[in-house]
């Protein structure tokens, strides 16, 4: 199974909930393009959050120097992000992969991140509260439907707000994975908690097509 993580905006909860995917199957992981922090990138903190000993970590396609959207941080590094050069990592594991920002966030000229999800991925939204939150995730959700996918799961981040999470549920009949809380750090400890709570419902996602490792 190949679940591809999004968020509504940037500073969401991506990769914390991306960290809880991979430790509840034991997933391999890869973010294709890492803009800025690459003394601590997404997949240092992913490595790290994680205590199982069966997940890889795949290398970026692209590794940008500043923290800024991948188009205009390539462009400050003196290159265009080619697709073609984005090639998916071979393994017989499930894969998380986890792009950067929201769905239409740029390349290049001609990209966005919405033009790295193939067909066969399972995408997972992550929405977290604030105001406006309602707006966002409906976009992106249509948006994604727009484009002839399915988002397969969504996962609440940040202090729960019922009767938001309940709109956006009954508006788009969309299953919740689970929620994380505001925790006061997020450990190996914390991660596996929530692998253990979120796993039910991530295995369900990959019962429709035979043959995949769970």
């Amino acid at each position: 199974m190949k679940i591809f993580v999004t968020g509504i905006s940037t500073d969401v909860g991506k990769t914390i909930a991306s960290s809880i995917i991979v430790e509840s199957l034991e997933a391999d992981y890869w973010k294709p393009i890492q803009a800025g922090d690459l003394e601590n990138s997404d997949s240092h903190k992913i490595k790290s959050k994680i205590s199982n000993s069966t997940s890889k970590i795949f290398e970026n396609s692209y590794k940008l120097n500043t923290p800024a959207s991948p188009h205009l941080a390539a462009e400050i590094d003196g290159i265009t992000i080619d697709l073609k050069q984005i090639q998916e990592p071979k393994t017989e594991n499930n894969l998380v992969i986890e792009g950067a920002g929201g769905i239409f966030v740029p390349l290049n000229d001609d990209d966005l991140i919405i033009d790295l999800i193939q067909s066969d991925y399972k995408i997972i939204v992550v929405s977290r509260h604030y105001l406006g939150s309602i707006n966002h995730t409906l976009l992106t959700i249509e948006a994604i439907r727009n484009r002839g996918f399915e988002v397969a799961g969504i996962i609440f981040s940040g202090s729960e707000n019922k009767s938001t999470e309940d709109l956006i549920l009954n508006k788009t009949n969309i299953k919740c994975i689970g929620r994380i809380d505001e925790e006061p750090y997020f450990d190996q400890n914390v991660i596996k908690e929530y692998a253990d709570l979120f796993r039910d419902n991530l295995l369900a996602l990959g019962e429709s097509i035979p043959g995949l490792r769970d």
